[in-house]
């Protein structure tokens, strides 16, 4: 079954709550295990000094894994965050953060993955986090 950003798009729209949605993702790429959204740079998402607030990548980061997960799995189904680690390198200031999420394994009951949030044009990562899932469906 192919899963593809119009079905993610989808998704973040019939399941996700107002104020997930006014981060402003957009899928760019879904795969058999992976999946990459855009956070776009927003003067409203950040915090003193300039920087992209951290509680916006960490909720893109996790968002992001629902749709990896839903690619990985040929669709939606019910899932809870059971577990979220981020760390944060370098500040993220004017620019977009592509949100790239690989799925590292994909369980019966329990999903993993590692996320990197780059800023668009950089070589490094401005963060990176991993997450456990529960799938409850």
């Amino acid at each position: 079954m192919t899963f593809s950003p119009a079905d993610a798009d989808k998704i973040l729209a019939d399941h996700f709550a107002p104020w997930v949605l006014a981060l402003g993702l957009t899928v760019q790429e879904t795969g058999e295990r992976h999946a990459v959204l855009r956070l776009p740079w927003s003067e409203e998402l950040a915090r003193d000094g300039g920087g992209l607030s951290g509680q916006a990548m960490m909720a893109a980061a996790d968002t992001a894994t629902v749709i990896a997960i839903s690619a990985a799995r040929g669709g939606y189904g019910p899932m809870t965050t059971v577990q979220q680690s981020t760390s944060f390198q370098r500040p993220v200031v004017g620019a977009d953060v592509l949100v790239r999420v690989r799925v590292t394994k994909l369980g019966k009951r329990m999903a993993f993955a590692d996320i990197t949030l780059t800023p668009e044009g950089a070589a490094e990562p401005a963060a990176t986090a991993s997450t456990v899932y529960a799938l409850l469906g």
